[in-house]
């Protein structure tokens, strides 16, 4: 799963007893080596699908982490491009490495839960970030989201078909929430990680609540599952213009 670059064991075992924040601030400089980036398929498939909606103006990364987002704003908008995310450790690795040509692109130390924007963006994007939010936290966010969104603005992000139950995936990221959820109860401070807490349904549903109208594109770079369903989709939600 990892490359020779990446975090050994007892790295990993630091960042799991830590918070999320110091967690990802010790992982930051090998997390491009890790499989938790997300990887450059779903970012080029992402930047294709939204340069059929754009083009935009101002972009925000939300939870932006090393920056492999950011290249996608830049892509897709004209004016300005930002990353926001809590991490010190990240945000400093992306200002090191990011590069892309377009529009100036900026870093802002922040969280998600309580952003220091106006409604300053026409588009938000984010990837791989939402295990790290409790279902209960998902109002807050989608609202915080909205706020910084200009009207008839856009907040997308990739979301992959879940594993079917009995699978080996699906067994796996059982296990794995299992495995935090004992974490957390025997260790502080608490690292909030969970595969299987971000469902379709619900976060449909609190988008909705928050007053976003929700649309899905098929990624067909992925192609279907064995029951016709898109193995990757793009979700689309949109502020009333």
């Amino acid at each position: 799963m990892f490359s020779p670059e990446g975090p050994s064991l007892r790295e990993l075992a630091a960042q799991a007893l830590s918070s999320v924040e110091r967690g990802y601030d010790l992982l930051a400089p090998k997390f491009d080596h890790t499989p938790f980036r997300t990887p450059d398929a779903v970012l080029d498939a992402v930047e294709s699908a939204l340069r059929r909606t754009g083009p935009f103006d101002a972009g925000l990364d939300l939870c932006c982490g090393t920056g492999a987002g950011v290249g996608v704003l830049a892509g897709v908008c004209r004016e300005r491009v930002v990353g926001v995310d809590f991490s010190a450790g990240m945000l400093d690795v992306a200002r090191e490495r990011v590069r892309p040509t377009g529009p100036p692109v900026s870093f802002v130390r922040a969280d998600a839960r309580a952003l220091p924007f106006g409604s300053a963006f026409d588009l938000v994007v984010s990837f791989g970030a939402f295990g790290h939010f409790l279902p209960r936290e998902l109002p807050g966010l989608f609202a915080q989201v909205r706020s910084v969104l200009r009207p008839g603005g856009c907040f997308a992000f990739p979301l992959v078909a879940p594993p079917r139950p009995g699978s080996l995936g699906y067994w796996m990221l059982l296990g794995f929430d299992a495995v935090m959820r004992v974490r957390n109860a025997l260790w502080r401070p608490p690292f909030v990680m969970y595969y299987r807490a971000f469902r379709f349904g619900d976060v449909r549903r609190e988008l909705a609540r928050a007053g976003f109208r929700v649309d899905l594109h098929a990624l067909p770079e992925f192609g279907r599952r064995r029951d016709g369903s898109p193995r990757v989709r793009l979700v689309v939600a949109r502020t009333p213009g």
